[in-house]
């Protein structure tokens, strides 16, 4: 058993040296205190991690000093000792959240096995704990990268919304983020202590949809062997994401426009309807309202989902957020691989900027894992991208400059890719200089030749 700190706190100073004893030696570190009054000040100026305490003690009895434990120190573990006459206050003591009680005379190993409890029941609250605030750290609207307009406008609405209780619709092409987002929206919402729940639309077969969804009890149908909880119920009290929620067929989005107004849902085969508390978020790649005008997905329906639609823009819309996704995700897969000393050459920056990413963020994240797993030496050079990558040779574009038969200046074409290099890294000095291929130290040179400040060149 882990060691921990114990206050043992009784007024019968035999017993109390007995029990200071046993645990003693179980390597626990206790410290005693005669009455509850002495325990407050044990408490306050040397706080355990459990307090062991008799019910029945003269002046601030052992039901007190539980109350005022719990007022001031509401994680705190209590646990009473108390004479067998006295079981109806420990039954109160309970109810006023002290753990367990014990029967007196009080003997080591029963003793030994509520500890036992108790101290297993505190580690599981520290690591709910723990859970909670890294879901908090990892879904915050902060941590989603970006700092795109059209991102940065989509993010605004999500953290607004996620503070009532409507239903939004995420829009936008596959790998751009929707679930991310929807998970952001459910753990910044009073309902981040309860379920959130995913299902795909897409990915489940129909016949099948309906059961997942909503249940189905035993018997109601060939293979029904047993009663089965759906997502809606699982996710009562907290969030349910509807993933695809174009791929939904018509019968099915009949009972979710009911779900949606009604608050209640049906299980195939129940004989009644139950109520649940579900805030419904939804997400597609598809036009919705294109599919209401020829009739493949209810109006009514879309219009009770689209309370709060949010348009999450594609990466090729995004351009100047690359360079940090890149650096974030080859950060975390050089961590993840074993790779510390993997470097990642500026002259792939081009290419990153210059590739359409189809498959939007999640195709980058992809990518990157592809070269740090597969980087032949210590620097992830051109022959290490992925062959569409690759195959897009960043170059001069024909729309981008167009000679003259007079002829122009080279000069100026090169402070002109300056501070378009500038004004397309927000002045990041680094990034600017990866999407010219060059180093840094030759662009701030050029930089110095042409008289182009950061803070001249953003206020243009």
């Amino acid at each position: 058993m882990s060691a921990g700190k114990i206050l043992v706190v009784d007024d019968d100073d035999s017993l109390r040296r007995v029990v200071q004893f046993q645990l003693q030696k179980e390597g626990f570190t206790v410290s005693v205190a005669a009455n509850g009054r002495k325990a407050l000040e044990e408490i306050e100026a040397n706080p355990p991690d459990l307090v062991l305490t008799d019910l029945k003690m003269p002046g601030l009895s052992g039901l007190d000093l539980l109350k005022a434990v719990k007022s001031r120190y509401p994680e705190m573990t209590v646990i009473l000792m108390t004479a067998f006459g006295t079981i109806e206050n420990a039954v109160e003591a309970m109810k006023a959240g002290a753990f367990d009680y014990i029967i007196k005379p009080v003997h080591g190993e029963e003793l030994l096995l509520v500890l036992q409890r108790a101290f297993a029941h505190q580690h599981l609250l520290e690591e709910v704990g723990y859970l909670r605030r890294s879901l908090d750290r990892k879904y915050g609207f902060e941590n989603i990268i970006g700092r795109s307009g059209a991102l940065l406008h989509a993010l605004d609405l999500a953290s607004r919304a996620a503070q009532a209780t409507s239903t939004v619709l995420i829009y936008g092409e596959t790998g751009t983020g929707k679930e991310l987002v929807a998970k952001a929206i459910h753990f910044n919402s009073p309902r981040k202590e309860k379920p959130f729940i995913t299902i795909n639309c897409s990915a489940i077969p129909k016949d099948l949809l309906e059961s997942e969804l909503f249940g189905h009890v035993k018997g109601s149908f060939t293979g029904a062997v047993g009663h089965k909880k759906g997502k809606v119920e699982s996710a009562d009290g907290g969030t349910l994401f509807l993933d695809e929620i174009g791929e939904m067929p018509p019968d099915l989005q009949v009972k979710l426009l009911r779900l949606i107004q009604e608050g209640e849902i049906e299980k195939i085969g129940a004989a009644e309807a139950l109520k649940v508390q579900v805030r419904i978020l939804a997400a597609t790649h598809r036009n919705l309202k294109a599919m209401t005008e020829d009739g493949t997905f209810r109006e009514d329906l879309y219009y009770r989902l689209a309370v709060i639609p949010l348009q999450l823009p594609p990466l090729r819309n995004r351009l100047e957020d690359i360079p940090e996704l890149v650096e974030h995700f080859f950060r975390h897969f050089q961590q993840k691989v074993g790779r510390p000393h993997l470097r990642l050459s500026p002259a792939l920056m081009p290419y990153f900027c210059n590739y359409r990413w189809p498959g939007n963020v999640r195709e980058l994240e992809n990518a990157m894992e592809h070269m740090v797993v597969l980087a032949r030496g210590e620097e992830i050079t051109v022959e290490d991208l992925p062959e569409a990558l690759r195959r897009n040779r960043p170059g001069m574009k024909e729309e981008f400059i167009l000679l003259s038969p007079q002829g122009i200046s080279l000069e100026a074409i090169e402070k002109d890719l300056l501070l378009w290099a500038l004004r397309k890294a927000e002045g990041n000095q680094t990034r600017a200089a990866a999407l010219l291929d060059i180093s840094r130290k030759t662009f701030l040179y050029r930089l110095e030749k042409y008289g182009i400040s950061r803070e001249t060149t953003l206020s243009e």
